[in-house]
């Protein structure tokens, strides 16, 4: 380790300011749980357990169909119109899962189209109810299997051609061939998607209070927003936490020290399947599409021609703004320390320090939830701070309370969303030659003049990739902001599940087709860079 300086401070410093509310919410374990938590413990708790566990198998095992078939036939077959299956079938990760959700309960209830022409040939009493956990299953799994999708494909792609042509000539079926030898190859990267959707089923709010499934983020809502219990909502958070920690642990256990990787990178022989076969594979294909976008945008679409001259009002325009001023805030923060950690680890050349950056990233593995109630016991530890003081200062009597600020959205965006825009700065600077900045350095530039001058304009392109990501997140971002925000202050995303839990369904469809629209930014850009990818290979 090398010594103690100003480099190492901006480390220090930037991983404590992210890791404060996650300690926070540790430190709060040791104190004395209340009278409501005793009646979580012993009437709600047991549901919130088995609801979680039961939406997480479920997801997992049709995001996985979903994902990992439709994968496999993109980087193993000629279908027709490869190309515009490729990118679509990630888009629909552009539609938030409680937009989906909104969507989907709409489309079958009792005034939807499908009740309606069920009525209309007297067959009313045969309709799907998908106001449950089943329900929340198929509209996350519509929504989130591209996460499975996109590290399938890549694994596919980059797979030994001659492994599987050499099971072929041995006799193995096609299946046989994929499940035998593609699969475990692919294993690691497939569950590297997995533990992303897992992350977000676990952050949902707004898909399981829309249809009235209990589970922990639920829970903790609603004992800090109905019950008025932080303490009850911080226990909560930690066995939630407890959760995403043990998940991540047991797929570190399990893989091991296993690589999966061919040394041969001879491509696979795409094959040319005609017939039924062929539009089997198609049909496959396209299932998740038709589910996961076509179907949620079309039904926006028919409320929005209703409802779009009654909701466009200034008003309107109002949480656009906020949405917008939040979101390129927190890009702009978030972007800018990724640099100064980034930078500074590169200065360092530390494995220690290196190790300690990598702690920042962690909370994008905290749902918004729990950290949104870590950054409440700061801001009425602050509060409560600053009360006492004006209170023997000035010998009055105030109350005061701050149970939202800009700031402290901002401060759980940076927390929950680091990992997304030190990901690509990160990858930006290992591009650029180590010896670039020792040579400027060997003729007297100081590192600062080196970030300036030399790092900064290689990394544009990262940069503009970071801003992009990080917006678009913070666009769609729900639970934090429904805990945190200021009074009467409304985003995009907040003002739309308002409009649903109101029962206001169509009023709601303006605010989501305006968060998917910039919600497909980053799935154009994604797809463009697998493509150069596989160009490149």
């Amino acid at each position: 380790m090398k010594k103690f300086n100003v480099w190492s401070f901006h480390i220090s410093w930037i991983v404590l300011v992210i890791g404060i509310p996650i300690l926070i919410i540790f430190s709060e374990l040791f104190k004395t749980p209340s009278d409501t938590w005793q009646h979580i413990y012993e009437t709600l708790l047991a549901d919130y357990v088995v609801n979680t566990i039961f939406l997480v198998l479920g997801v997992s095992i049709l995001t996985l169909v979903f994902g990992v078939s439709s994968a496999w036939i993109i980087a193993t077959t000629n279908l027709p119109f490869k190309r515009a299956f490729e990118w679509l079938l990630i888009i629909p990760i552009a539609i938030p899962s409680y937009i989906n959700g909104i969507a989907y309960a709409g489309l079958l209830d009792y005034a939807g189209p499908i009740r309606t022409f069920l009525r209309s040939i007297n067959s009313d009493n045969y309709y799907f109810d998908i106001a449950n956990a089943w329900g929340v299953i198929f509209v996350m799994s519509s929504v989130l299997f591209p996460y499975v999708y996109i590290t399938a494909r890549s694994a596919f792609i980059n797979q030994s051609g001659r492994l599987l042509e050499a099971s072929r000539s041995l006799g193995s079926s096609s299946f046989r061939s994929f499940y035998k030898i593609a699969l475990p190859i692919a294993r690691p990267a497939i569950v590297s998607g997995l533990m992303l959707v897992i992350m977000e089923v676990l952050n949902d709010y707004g898909t399981v209070k829309y249809y009235g499934v209990t589970t922990f983020t639920t829970g903790i809502f609603r004992s800090w927003l109905s019950m008025g219990d932080l303490q009850s909502a911080v226990y909560l958070s930690s066995m939630l936490m407890g959760v995403v920690f043990l998940s991540i642990m047991i797929e570190r256990l399990q893989r091991g020290k296993a690589k999966y990787e061919s040394k041969s990178k001879t491509e696979l022989n795409l094959r040319n399947d005609t017939g039924l076969k062929l539009w089997l594979k198609v049909g496959i294909c396209l299932v998740p599409i038709i589910l996961g976008f076509i179907i949620p945008l079309l039904q926006l679409l028919y409320w929005a021609f209703f409802s779009i001259e009654k909701i466009i009002t200034s008003e309107f325009i109002n949480f656009g703004i906020n949405s917008f001023l939040l979101a390129g805030g927190a890009a702009v923060i978030i972007v800018s320390i990724s640099v100064l950690l980034n930078y500074s680890t590169r200065i360092q050349q530390s494995k220690f320090w290196t190790g300690i950056s990598k702690i920042s990233i962690l909370g994008y593995s905290v749902p918004g939830a729990v950290i949104a109630v870590g950054i409440m016991v700061i801001i009425i530890g602050i509060d409560r701070s600053l009360i006492s003081w004006l209170e023997n200062s000035f010998d009055i009597k105030i109350k005061l309370l701050i149970t939202g600020s800009i700031g402290a959205l901002l401060y759980a965006y940076l927390v929950r969303y680091f990992a997304v825009g030190f990901g690509p700065i990160e990858a930006g600077f290992k591009k650029i030659p180590l010896s670039l900045n020792q040579a400027a350095s060997s003729l007297g530039s100081g590192p600062l003049k080196n970030l300036f001058k030399i790092n900064l304009p290689l990394l544009k392109t990262s940069i503009l990739s970071a801003l992009i990501l990080v917006f678009v997140d913070v666009m769609k971002e729900l639970p934090l902001t429904l805990i945190l925000r200021p009074f009467n202050f409304e985003t995009l995303a907040t003002i739309a599940f308002q409009y649903a839990n109101d029962e206001m369904a169509p009023e709601s469809a303006p605010a989501s087709l305006l968060i998917i629209l910039i919600g497909m930014i980053p799935v154009i850009l994604l797809n463009r860079l697998m493509a150069s990818d596989e160009t490149s290979s």
